[in-house]
Parts: C-alpha cells; structure tokens; sequence
C-alpha cells in the first residue's frame, strides 16, 4: 500500500521541508524585525525593544486566553469592554481601601484579588449564557460589550477614574519594575504563554478543545462534556483579560470608556496571525504569540517611521485579519482538494 502524503512528507528519505503554516509567522516576525532596522536604527535600541516587550504583553495575554476560546469554536468580542470595567473597579475599590485603612500593600492586594473575581465571573457569565441558554458566542459577547463599557462610563460619570497618588507609587513596580533586566509584564507573558502552551498541547482539556472546534456533535457522541469545556474556555479568557489588567492599570493610574478600545480587534488579530483556525478545531499558543508581536511591532514601526498615520493602526489590523483569514480559506481549500 502506498504512503499517504503526510507519511511521504514526513520520511527522511524526502528531505527537510519547511512547515510555512507553523514557521510562517515566525519568518513574518524576524523579516517585520529586519524591516524596522533598516527603517530607522532605533527599533532595536534597548529602550524601544523593551518598550515594544512590555506593550506587547497586554494584547499577548488576552490573547492566549482568546485561543482557547477560538480553538473551540467561540469568540468574545468583550475583552476590551471587561479590561475597561474591571480596571474601574479596582480603581474604585483601592480608593476606598485607601479612605478606610489608609495606604499599603495590601490596598493592591485587594484591588488585584477583585481584579481576578471579576475577571473569572465574567468569563464564567459568557460561557453559560453561551452553552446554557444556548446564545451565539458572538451575540452573548457583543451584549457584554455593551454592558462593560456602559458599565465603566457610568462609575466614571462620563469622564475618568484615578488612582489615588499614594496607591499607584506603591502599585507602579507592578508595570515599571524589571527582573533580571527583563520588566515583569514580559514576565508574566512569558508564563501565561507557558502554561497555555501545556495547556493546549499536554493536557485531554486541550485536545477536547480542537475536537469540539472540529465537531461539536462529534464530541458530544465522543463522551466530551462540551458545555464544561466550552464554559472553561470563557473563563480562561476572562483570567487572562484580568491578568492584563492587573498589570496594566499601573501604567496610567486611571480607567474610562477608552480603555481597552479595539483590544478585542487586536487580541483575534494575533490569534490568526499565529495559525488558529477562526472556525476552530486547531489552536497554537506559540503561533499566538507571534501574532501578538507583529501587531506591536508594526504599531512601533508606524511610530518611528511615520509611513503611514498611527491613526491607522487599528485599519492595518483590520487588513491582517481578512488576509489571514483569507490564507487559511486558500490552504484548507488545497488540502480538501489535495484530500479528494
């Protein structure tokens, strides 16, 4: 019987053969790199490569979450709206932690602990209402949308909430502070990636994942508790999106509507762009992070080049996404074709 392709590709016999589905975004990255040096020196300067690391790491997060997510056939459209919300509640919590016990450590510790409740309740409400009440993923999150940022314009009344001064010069290490020269947003990208690498690729959880994004009804008669999983996955991205938080609200000290806008956009754009199929069944952390700094990096390069507006950013992630989603038509195309 003669090899199927896959086999033939795969035998030594044939020779090395590059995986563009799985190095591409990496070769996109090193030739995006290569790009902003030659445009302008300073992108690989100290200061720029660790600002671009830091940044990175809040769309990076989300969007580790938002794999899974994907992964298994949903979508959120609310993690900007919920990064919005929960950074004005834990700016309205520490204020009052600092009118009544005065300031200390554990001001920050009260606001990061209600950062993490509310990051995993929201996430907890989207997937039941998604699994439970049987709501599309994409009206239950474009609901909560709404609900987030109306929520986060009404406690601000319209305009901004601030940290107090004395909370935030304890709080600012959080974003600002660096371990072993590296700062600790990366840091904690870094492990937030680790984990839902093993997450993906060790654990039945991530296997049961890319099976109900295959097949949901497949994985129903494969004894997968679908609604379990499913609800998970929100809540996983509902952790992620108040790990982002946690760090990001040191940065500025302040929360309002304009918080998190297009964090959603960008969190499914680096998704994409590292390989996950949109219609689930196949998900890839590492490719996810990848995505996450081309998307910064381009941003960077449009600031230090100004080839374009930096208004436009948003517009240039909007092209990735139809062009990768169009790539990955093209490719699932070719192998139901190369299949039959």
């Amino acid at each position: 019987m003669s090899a199927s392709a896959p086999e033939a590709t795969a035998s030594p016999g044939k020779g090395f053969r590059l995986d563009l589905k799985t190095a591409g975004p990496l070769l996109a990255l090193i030739l995006l790199v290569i790009l902003g040096y030659s445009l302008n020196p300073l992108f690989l300067a100290e200061g720029n490569v660790s600002n671009l690391l830091t940044r990175s790491a809040f769309i990076g997060i989300i969007a580790v979450g938002a794999t899974f997510v994907i992964t298994a056939g949903g979508i959120d459209l609310s993690v900007g709206s919920m990064a919005a919300f929960i950074a004005g509640v834990m700016i309205i919590v520490m204020n009052w932690a600092v009118d009544a016990m005065g300031v200390s450590v554990w001001t920050v510790v009260l606001g990061i602990g209600c950062s993490l409740i509310l990051g995993i309740g929201a996430g907890f409400i989207n997937g039941f209402l998604t699994t439970k009440a049987k709501i599309e993923a994409f009206i239950v999150t474009l609901g909560t949308m709404g609900i987030y940022r109306s929520l986060v314009t009404y406690f601000a009344n319209g305009g901004t909430l601030s940290l107090d001064s004395d909370a935030r010069n304890i709080y600012r290490p959080i974003y600002y502070d660096s371990i072993l020269g590296v700062p600790i947003p990366v840091w904690v990208f870094i492990l937030v990636a680790i984990v839902g690498w093993v997450l993906m690729n060790r654990t039945a959880f991530g296997r049961y994942c890319m099976a109900i994004g295959s097949n949901e009804h497949v994985a129903q008669y494969s004894a997968i508790k679908v609604d379990r999983v499913k609800t998970w996955t929100y809540i996983i991205q509902g952790l992620c999106v108040s790990l982002a938080t946690i760090i990001y609200v040191p940065r500025l000290g302040s929360a309002s509507a304009a918080t998190g806008v297009l964090w959603e956009l960008e969190a499914i754009a680096a998704v994409i762009i590292g390989g996950t199929m949109l219609k689930g069944g196949f998900g890839r952390v590492g490719g996810t992070v990848i995505g996450a700094l081309i998307l910064t990096a381009i941003g960077n390069i449009l600031n230090l080049t100004e080839i374009i507006s930096n208004y436009l950013n948003g517009a240039v992630q909007g092209v990735i996404i139809v062009a990768a989603v169009y790539l990955q038509r093209g490719s699932l195309g070719r192998r139901k074709k190369a299949a039959e």
